[in-house]
């Protein structure tokens, strides 16, 4: 199992491909390679990744697929728009103990509560830091009234309620209208959809390590492929996202030219794909030891009943 010493060392990378035929990614000499029409282009040792995210086209040699599995790297296949279509996510097969105790624990509101009220705290610190006083009071109320839901149509919708408000509050200064995810009706939803994509799919491999089965959650409940539980751990982390994004825009780093405007939606152009991944995956990687601390301390508790782990924004 990957040790935190380890995990230190790990990075994600990254590869946009434009011609299946001539851009290939192949494993040599303990190295992901990137070649073009046969040539290396760029390399890195597989030692040092710890997920690799492959957009658009370009082709795969099974010795790679192999060696991803083998390093422990989980592979991520992606469309130019990063609507995920594939995944090889490098898992700990067989840990039936953990997936007993996952399957029979009870107290499924409880665990769910604790979730969201993580959440909520984050989306309250970053409306204090930003002075959004008003609308982080309003959160405080709500975070209050957790303990009181009785099941987990209550608790979805005061979390619906705290989110509205959250986002209403935090990017009004970008003339925010709603969160309306995989629409990309404007700039910040379809940066906010790229960025959660990302985070999504790291802590879905740091759920591969342990061997969890990312289909059985808690607060989101059992649906036909849905990683439930993957979409659990990844609440109380999207204000890493958040934060970037309100942080990318006081920058100057987000540029309407950088998106094309295509039948109602905004994409990202080709070009523009390395900028936006990079800002996104630099957050993420920023915190890359306390997410992988929060899942380590989550198999923990799903072992041992140890404390639920917390995840604070600084």
């Amino acid at each position: 199992m990957l040790s935190l010493p380890d995990f230190r060392e790990k990075q994600i990378l990254f590869i946009a491909g434009k011609d299946a035929e001539k851009d290939k990614i192949k494993f040599s000499n303990d190295n992901i390679c990137l070649t073009k029409e046969g040539q290396i282009e760029n390399q890195v040792s597989c030692h040092k990744i710890f997920a690799l995210f492959v957009i658009g086209d370009c082709s795969l040699t099974t010795v790679l697929m192999r060696n991803c599995q083998k390093y422990g790297v989980s592979l991520f296949l992606l469309k130019n728009n990063f609507e995920t279509y594939g995944r090889i996510i490098s898992t700990a097969d067989g840990n039936y103990l953990l997936r007993e105790k996952q399957y029979r624990l009870g107290n499924e509101i409880e665990i769910a509560k604790k979730i969201i009220s993580n959440k909520l705290a984050n989306q309250i610190f970053l409306l204090e830091q930003s002075k959004k006083e008003a609308a982080a009071e309003y959160l405080k109320e709500l975070k209050c009234k957790i303990s009181l839901t009785k099941d987990g149509k209550d608790l979805l919708g005061l979390e619906g309620c705290a989110s509205k408000f959250f986002f209403q509050g935090y990017f009004g200064e970008l003339g925010w209208f709603k969160r309306m995810p995989r629409t990309k009706i404007d700039i910040a939803n379809t940066l906010l959809d790229l960025g959660y994509t990302i985070l999504f799919n790291f802590v879905d491999s740091l759920l591969g390590i342990y061997g969890f089965d990312p289909y059985k959650g808690f607060y989101h409940r059992l649906f036909f492929q849905r990683k439930s539980l993957t979409c659990d751990l990844v609440e109380p982390f999207r204000a890493i996202i958040d934060k970037q994004l309100l942080k990318s825009r006081h920058l100057g780093q987000i540029n309407k030219n950088d998106f094309k405007f295509i039948k109602g939606r905004y994409e990202l152009s080709y070009e523009n794909h390395r900028k936006y991944l990079e800002i996104f995956s630099l957050a993420i990687m920023d915190n890359k030891e306390k997410l992988f601390s929060y899942t380590r301390d989550f198999y923990y508790f799903i072992m041992n009943g140890s404390d639920f782990p917390v995840f604070q924004m600084q």
